[in-house]
């Protein structure tokens, strides 16, 4: 592997997806922690949008005296974005159709 410089990265297990069994070499952020989600652009035979494969970052696993081992990435076959959870933003919830609304009330029938 090349010289990365100044740039630290450490060998992080996949497990799951079809990167299941690989160990690929991820950089670490400022805390020497690799990044909670790798996403991986599988391009589109078709020449269509890419599909974006999601892993997950899990402890490896703990020793007898409950150290943590390290990190490995698991596939997550939903592969949702994870986004900042404000205390005013809105709950997610499942797409039923258009937004009938601002307060998404059904009109007034009653005349």
């Amino acid at each position: 592997m090349a010289d990365t410089g100044a740039v630290k990265s450490e060998d992080t297990p996949f497990e799951g997806g079809p990167l299941d069994g690989r160990v690929l070499p991820v950089l670490l952020g400022p805390t020497g922690r690799p990044p909670k989600t790798y996403r991986v652009p599988v391009p589109d035979a078709a020449g269509g949008p890419p599909t974006v494969l999601v892993y997950r970052l899990v402890p490896r696993g703990h020793s007898r005296m409950g150290i943590q081992k390290g990190w490995k990435y698991e596939y997550d076959p939903e592969g949702k974005v994870d986004r900042p959870k404000w205390p005013w933003s809105k709950p997610d919830r499942p797409d039923d159709g258009p937004d009938d609304g601002p307060n998404d009330k059904p009109a007034d029938t009653e005349g």
